[in-house]
């Protein structure tokens, strides 16, 4: 009697619904886990983002090179170069936001000694999304210092360079539409010597909390749990339907019958 009472789950309706159940269990641990190793990468970026930070500016030939990638330990490093900017080869980055106003960022060649050029974001400046300002800010005039965080090329359809505009920095697109030797990566702004009559609008330092990937992982874990718990809930209250019915006809179901001589003498004596 016991197993006909969980015979219902070995019909197809259950069977499926175990399949499903399983495969949502599976993919809400694998979407907690995806989580958990974001929140790895963040925790690892961030603190190579302190570390980088707290060292001294280094010379930026020391850093980047011609033709070389920048790699993740060089994010964010801070570098300081000194040279000329050349104006003519400013190329607009379009499709730039802040707070929630549309603009581009301006990358302007500073021309080093040895005739190589850092790609320099010099920062944003508002306009609309399809079209340049009609006067850019200038640049400081001759020969200039800055420091600026290195980060790494951009990837992807993105980087195409048209008319000296582009959605995305590429140093190896930029050094080709420019026809010139560029240095791999490119730089962020932080300090101008001398500086500018019109300041842009520079980049920061992203935020270096952990983000929301911990809350999400357990989330994710918690709905594969909750979706194992349900269905054993649901077992069990089915198993209790089919079990209601048994002892509503007999309360002593289980029990083997009793024999025939007995209920003719228990006639009897009635």
């Amino acid at each position: 009697m016991r197993v006909r009472r969980i015979g219902f789950l070995l019909s197809r309706r259950w069977l499926v619904f175990l399949v499903v159940v399983i495969a949502l269990a599976w993919l809400a641990w694998r979407l907690g886990e995806w989580q958990f190793d974001r929140l790895a990468d963040r925790k690892e970026r961030n603190a190579i983002i302190e570390r980088n930070e707290a060292l001294p500016p280094a010379p930026v030939t020391e850093v980047l090179a011609v033709g070389d990638e920048v790699g993740a330990d060089e994010q964010w490093r801070v570098v300081e170069a000194t040279g000329t900017y050349d104006v003519d080869d400013t190329v607009v980055v379009r499709y730039r936001s802040r707070d929630g106003a549309s603009g581009v960022d301006l990358v302007v060649p500073l021309v080093l000694d040895d005739g190589t050029s850092l790609l320099v974001d010099r920062g944003w400046v508002a306009a609309d999304a399809d079209s340049t300002p009609d006067e850019l800010p200038q640049p400081p005039a001759g020969e200039v210092t800055i420091t600026a965080w290195v980060r790494q090329d951009g990837t992807g359809g993105s980087t195409t360079v048209t008319d000296h505009s582009t959605r995305a920095i590429s140093s190896e697109r930029i050094g080709e539409a420019l026809d010139r030797p560029v240095l791999g990566g490119f730089a962020d702004l932080r300090s101008e010597s001398p500086e500018p009559e019109t300041p842009l609008r520079q980049a920061e330092l992203p935020e270096l909390d952990n983000g929301p990937h911990f809350f999400y992982g357990l989330q994710w874990w918690f709905f594969g749990l909750l979706a194992v718990f349900g269905f054993f809930y649901l077992v069990y209250d089915e198993w209790r339907g089919v079990r209601r019915p048994s002892r509503r006809h007999g309360s002593h179901a289980d029990d083997p019958p009793e024999p025939a001589a007995d209920l003719e003498h228990d006639a009897h004596q009635g």
